[in-house]
Formats: C-alpha cells, structure tokens, sequence
C-alpha cells in the first residue's frame, strides 16, 4: 500500500511540473533568450515609452533578483532617457545593456539613495537584453537568477 501511495504522488508530482513548463513555454517569445534557455520563469513587465518633447523617458526599478519594468519598448531613432533606482537590501545590482550595433551600451551599479539616469539612442529595431551580472561568492549570477529583461526597438 506504501508503495502504490508513494507512486501516485510521484505521478502527480510529474503532472504538475509538466504543466508549469508549459505554462512557461506559451510565453516564450517574450522572454530574454536566456531565460529561455534555462526554462526559467520569467514574467513580463511591460512600458511602453511614449515621446514626450522629443525623449523617451523610463523609469525602472532593480532589486532583489528584478527589474521593474523588465520589457521596455521604444521607437528607433528618438532618444531614451532611462531612470533606475535600487530598492532597499544589501545586495549589489547592476544594469547592463551590451548591443553596440543598436547604439544601447550601459553599465551602471545601482544606487538606493538617488535614481542614476542613462541616456541612448536607439539606431536599430530588434529585442537587445538587458542584465545584471552581479554574483556573490562565486554563486550564480543576478542574470542566472532572473535580473534581466528586454529593450525592444520599434518603428
């Protein structure tokens, strides 16, 4: 009887994750690659910049393993005034953007007490990650954790 118990709870076990893989896996577009590499859970948070006297702005917040908003859309071409401030914590945080070819090069720590402002243009429309590489005592990295996102280039 221990034995039968035993193997239906592994059966429901096995259900339940199959089902929040694919959960994650009808959100796969909008994921960064990397989090789709690593059938991570990644949930959007979407901005929509609008122009405002010709900039763009953003404001974004980055902590405890998140960016807030972490999927950023922006029109090619029109500058991009992005504001990130850190949430409170002990935890060291960076914001990194690394696509030359789209003109979004950055890497700032963050800051708790002020917003730190980076501003770009960007010249190609794409999806270009956006992460934190931080890690403590050789353990996995804030990006390995889930600290990324997307800046999508539109027309």
């Amino acid at each position: 009887m221990k034995s039968v118990w035993h193997s239906f709870i592994m059966i429901v076990l096995l259900s339940l994750s199959s089902l929040s893989i694919n959960t994650v896996d009808s959100k796969e577009e909008a994921r960064p690659e990397s989090a789709q590499s690593r059938k991570q859970t990644w949930q959007e948070k979407r901005f929509v910049a609008k122009v405002s006297k010709g900039v763009q702005r953003v404001e974004m917040v980055g902590g405890e393993y998140f960016f807030d908003p972490n999927y950023i859309v922006v029109k090619v071409n029109k500058p991009v005034e992005l504001k990130i401030k850190k949430t409170a914590g002990y935890i060291r945080h960076n914001l990194i953007a690394a696509s030359p070819e789209a003109g979004i090069v950055f890497n700032i720590d963050l800051k708790e007490e002020e917003a730190q402002t980076v501003k770009f243009t960007p010249k190609r429309i794409g999806k270009y990650p956006i992460y934190s590489d931080k890690s403590m005592f050789g353990l996995k990295s804030d990006r390995e954790k889930g600290m990324e996102g997307l800046i999508v280039v539109v027309k």
